[in-house]
């Protein structure tokens, strides 16, 4: 079975251990909400995550500084989107701007558009997935991202 994204496990598996600096669009302070719990699973396996809500700016999660807009998070590899799927394009286009490598679009959200214009601009996009599903599903608990 082919993965809407049509990315197989060796892609997934490349992506979590090249990236390093994530930026997670849709940090909820909540702790039951699961951008949060993904936070905290990132941060736990040495990545480093950049909390993106304007709603939070300039407030703390995990001990990270919230950050209003992708232009604060930078540099940055990967964008994890926990948008709604109609929501996530300005979020890519500021992405493609910032030149990250990666779009991870979370469990749920799938955008064939977004997906489309920001493979045409060289970044790799992962669509409804979760890296704290994959990860444990690859076989990389005990994997640090490379430095």
């Amino acid at each position: 079975m082919t993965a809407i994204d049509g990315l197989d496990d060796a892609a997934i598996r490349r992506i979590l251990q090249r990236t390093q600096r994530i930026a997670l669009v849709g940090a909820s302070a909540n702790p039951e909400r699961p951008s949060n719990r993904v936070m905290r699973f990132l941060l736990d396996r040495g990545y480093v995550v950049t909390p993106v809500n304007p709603g939070l700016a300039g407030h703390h999660l995990h001990g990270q500084r919230v950050v209003a807009s992708l232009d604060e998070a930078e540099p940055l590899d990967m964008v994890d989107l926990f948008r709604a799927s109609e929501k996530v394009m300005p979020a890519v286009a500021a992405a493609i701007r910032l030149k990250a490598k990666t779009i991870w679009m979370q469990l749920g959200v799938v955008n064939a558009e977004a997906a489309a214009i920001a493979r045409a601009a060289g970044l790799t996009v992962v669509m409804n997935r979760c890296p704290a599903i994959e990860r444990p599903r690859l076989g990389m608990e005990g994997a640090s991202p490379r430095p």
